[in-house]
């Protein structure tokens, strides 16, 4: 079992039929955290305006983060660009759970992170109209490679293999375009006197330090299934979390020169 100071999840997009919500849920059951930060896109509700996917295990998810609130545990939704609308009730309090446009957070080690959901990057990541077009259309293109290959898997007895992300990873105009997105959010937290900023959106998981800033990104779960959570040590580190946890990556922030990179597991 997990037991950590505080637990980072973003891009779970309840309501798509790609929604991984099933691993979530076995992780969380498995999880414990004083806080929990969901930093946006929690609810797609852009993809159930096309058609609504929702199942058993996405309420059962709901119940597991509800149920952590009322046992003492400090939930805080910080909304994205698919669940946008829930940005009204931003300042807003409900019992254990607060809405924020966006946060910080300060580790053991005094180090003052901070939380959004990272959409506001766009417009320094975007290459032009038809690059977005293109590459909203590949991305889906493969969502639907990953659904079905990992179909073939479970069929065949074998766990899941993010074959989207693994893909996406050889492709220069994505890593491009992440490159870009990252050095965004650094010269955010930079310009805002954080020491770091921990964000979603991109679905690209990764934890490093970037020019001095800790850079951390917490992934998805639509085909990389990962979590960042902060030890009680305050150490950072990055979960895949299909089937069991299993640490993927970790930045100790006590040493200046550690640096930390996803590792494909």
């Amino acid at each position: 079992m997990l037991n950590c100071r505080t637990l980072f999840l973003s891009d779970v997009h309840l309501g798509c039929k790609d929604c991984q919500a099933d691993y979530l849920l076995a992780f969380l059951q498995q999880c414990r955290a004083d806080t929990i930060y969901l930093l946006g896109d929690i609810v797609d509700l852009w993809a159930m305006q096309k058609q609504v996917h929702w199942h058993q295990q996405q309420n059962k998810l709901l119940r597991c983060l509800l149920d952590k609130a009322e046992q003492g545990c400090r939930l805080v939704y910080i909304p994205g660009n698919h669940d946008e609308a829930f940005r009204l009730y931003a300042g807003k309090q409900f019992g254990n759970i607060s809405v924020q446009l966006r946060a910080s957070h300060t580790t053991v080690q005094g180090k003052r992170l901070l939380l959004l959901h990272g959409d506001e990057f766009d417009k320094e990541v975007n290459f032009g109209r038809w690059h977005a077009w293109l590459g909203d259309n590949l991305y889906d293109l493969l969502l639907f490679l990953n659904r079905w290959y990992n179909r073939l898997r479970r069929l065949s007895g074998g766990g899941y293999f993010s074959l989207a992300a693994y893909i996406k990873s050889r492709v220069p105009g994505a890593q491009k375009a992440i490159a870009r997105y990252r050095a965004a959010a650094v010269a955010k937290a930079r310009r805002a006197g954080f020491d770091g900023i921990v964000c979603g959106h991109i679905h690209h998981p990764e934890i490093r330090l970037e020019q001095g800033i800790i850079y951390c990104n917490d992934g998805d779960w639509i085909d990389s299934c990962t979590a960042l959570a902060e030890h009680h040590d305050g150490s950072l580190a990055l979960y895949h979390c299909s089937g069991q946890a299993e640490q993927i990556a970790l930045l100790d922030q006590s040493t200046a020169s550690s640096k930390a990179g996803l590792k494909v597991a």
